[in-house]
């Protein structure tokens, strides 16, 4: 079984993400290696390769692969970064990232989709996360500035504190608009300026939070 599925993320790899212009080596090889079906529930485990999202309950869904890695290769990650997600979810994003970062900070706001995702990250070795249950939207003053942020929800408007805690020269990715649609915005700070470039549209739940969507 185990063999079918690294046969399915090969297939998912050359067939959803290399003809859309995925081309970073690192991301391409995190979305080989990461078991994106211990994410889903064991009934969908058969879908977790397909080009679509899925629900992994709580009102929460895991973004299909392309949305994930094109995200993850907006962020131009070296393995030096420290990197701030807000949206755990069911923890695959987050191995993504940890593939691909030294350190990552991660923010649920539903404690127990953050206690499963944690759980399943220690269990597949993945040291380098540091968990914490609250509004992401106030990002993570604690661990600030941070090199990298991705945003897994849809906001309004891009929340101040995360602008804040973006080092210099660090970049952003954040579905921006309303409820119904986003835009995916690559932010990158340099000094006082930002600069802001979209990459295309999208649709995600909602960035619940004192700086984002009221429940």
């Amino acid at each position: 079984m185990d063999h079918d599925y690294r046969i399915a993320r090969e297939k998912m790899v050359k067939n959803q993400l290399i003809p859309r212009g995925i081309t970073d080596p690192g991301v391409l090889n995190a979305m080989r290696k990461v078991p994106r079906h211990l994410f889903v529930e064991e009934a969908l485990a058969g879908e977790a390769y397909n080009d679509h999202p899925l629900p992994i309950g709580h009102q929460q869904t895991i973004s299909q692969p392309y949305i994930v890695a094109l995200m993850t290769q907006a962020l131009e990650l070296t393995g030096k970064e420290k990197t701030l997600e807000i949206g755990t979810g069911c923890g695959y994003q987050t191995a993504i990232l940890a593939e691909l970062s030294e350190k990552v900070y991660t923010v649920e706001r539903i404690r127990p989709l953050m206690e499963k995702a944690r759980a399943l990250l220690a269990e597949l070795n993945y040291l380098n996360v540091i968990f914490s249950a609250f509004d992401g939207t106030a990002g993570w003053k604690a661990y600030e500035p941070y090199d990298a942020i991705m945003v897994t929800a849809g906001a309004g408007k891009i929340p101040q504190p995360l602008l804040d805690q973006l080092a210099d020269g660090g970049r952003m990715i954040i579905p921006i608009g309303d409820k119904t649609s986003q835009d995916l915005i690559r932010i990158t700070r340099d000094k006082d300026h930002v600069d802001k470039k979209s990459l295309g549209g999208c649709r995600f739940v909602d960035l619940i939070g004192i700086h984002g969507w009221n429940k």
